[in-house]
């Protein structure tokens, strides 16, 4: 397993192989830092705006290839050169509206987020994945809503979940290392989390104490952090709920094994493997370069403004159903129209 991630990792990320080569030429080997207690040093911010425009699932026109073509990134160059100028535009001109948060977006490099299974694809859910699904709400996939069950834990401002929160979004991307003796702490912009990760021997939680992001346990394999996660409550989504692509539940069965492998001063290649057999047929693995900026700044995550969001929904569905009822047939904006108003900023 670990010698097919390694090959996998490899491929997912075309900074090391720039990096090996720059080394060759100029005759100087990189040296791993390490901490004053002698760990392997992660510090830092990795934010991840670099591998924001590459999406989790892998378009299947490109099949099996993990890597884009020359010809492939310039044809990508314009549409992420008019997403960023019209946020820019549109902050610059003051306009309160998603270019006060959406941040630039970087030309991607690879085809997919997921590296397995080897399309890029994610597995089938099971039947009992399927029925999850059905029950799992969202901002972002239903007409109308009637309580606050009826929205995820992220629309809630209680988390993204894992594996979730280590995917890029278009904004609040920051991701912080902050290491201690015996700990590491990975801080996350969105929702302001803080992941606290034991690396030496500990015991596990019971297993009946399940919690949101799980219970993790970190351990060194040379100068690799492998973090494995465990004791999840089941109440988050697997991917994030912004994909048309099909919800991913989670169950308390959930399994996350982590590995972040620094490879240079200023990249982290990491992985993440996910297997949940209550609902899917296979487990997954993304893999893509983290970039240290350390001039990058976190900002708070108000998530809803004055926690309104929610109760709006619910009034507003109220209305609409009372206007269908009397025949005004109301416009109700799908979840496509919305995700690309959020999007684009432009009105549908």
């Amino acid at each position: 397993m670990h010698r097919k991630l390694s090959l996998l990792l490899l491929a997912a990320s075309t900074a090391l192989l720039l990096l090996s080569g720059a080394q060759a030429a100029s005759g100087k080997k990189w040296t791993h830092p390490k901490t004053p207690w002698g760990d392997p040093d992660l510090q830092g911010m990795w934010p991840l705006n670099h591998i924001n425009s590459v999406p989790l699932q892998r378009p299947e026109k490109y099949g099996e290839r993990l890597q884009l073509t020359q010809e492939e990134i310039a044809a990508a160059a314009a549409a992420v050169k008019a997403r960023n100028e019209l946020y820019k535009n549109e902050d610059q001109a003051n306009r309160i509206g998603l270019g006060h948060w959406i941040e630039s977006a970087d030309l991607p490099t690879q085809t997919s987020l997921l590296v397995d299974p080897p399309n890029g694809r994610l597995p089938t859910r099971t039947q009992a994945g399927d029925q999850m699904a059905k029950n799992l709400g969202s901002s972002w996939n239903r007409e109308y809503w009637d309580k606050a069950e009826d929205f995820d834990s992220w629309d809630r401002c209680i988390t993204r979940g894992l594996p979730a929160s280590m995917f890029p979004y278009p904004y609040n991307n920051g991701i912080e290392i902050i290491q201690a003796p015996g700990y590491v702490v990975i801080n996350l912009e969105m929702i302001h989390e803080a992941r606290i990760v034991p690396v030496t021997p500990m015991p596990k939680l019971d297993g009946a104490i399940q919690q949101w992001m799980g219970d993790s346990r970190g351990h060194w394999e040379g100068n690799t952090l492998v973090v494995e996660t465990a004791n999840f409550n089941g109440k988050t989504a697997q991917t994030p709920s912004t994909s048309f692509d099909g919800i991913r539940p989670v169950s308390a069965q959930l399994r996350m094994v982590e590995r972040f492998e620094r490879v240079s001063d200023d990249t982290i290649n990491y992985s993440v493997t996910v297997t949940d057999p209550v609902t899917l047929t296979r487990s997954w693995t993304a893999a893509f370069p983290w970039k240290r900026d350390n001039s990058y700044q976190a900002f708070e995550y108000a998530c809803n403004e004055d926690n309104s969001a929610v109760r709006g929904f619910i009034t507003n569905s109220r209305v609409y159903r009372a206007q269908k009822a009397a025949g005004l047939n109301p416009k109700v904006q799908t979840p496509q129209e919305n995700l690309e108003e959020r999007r684009t900023g432009v009105k549908k």
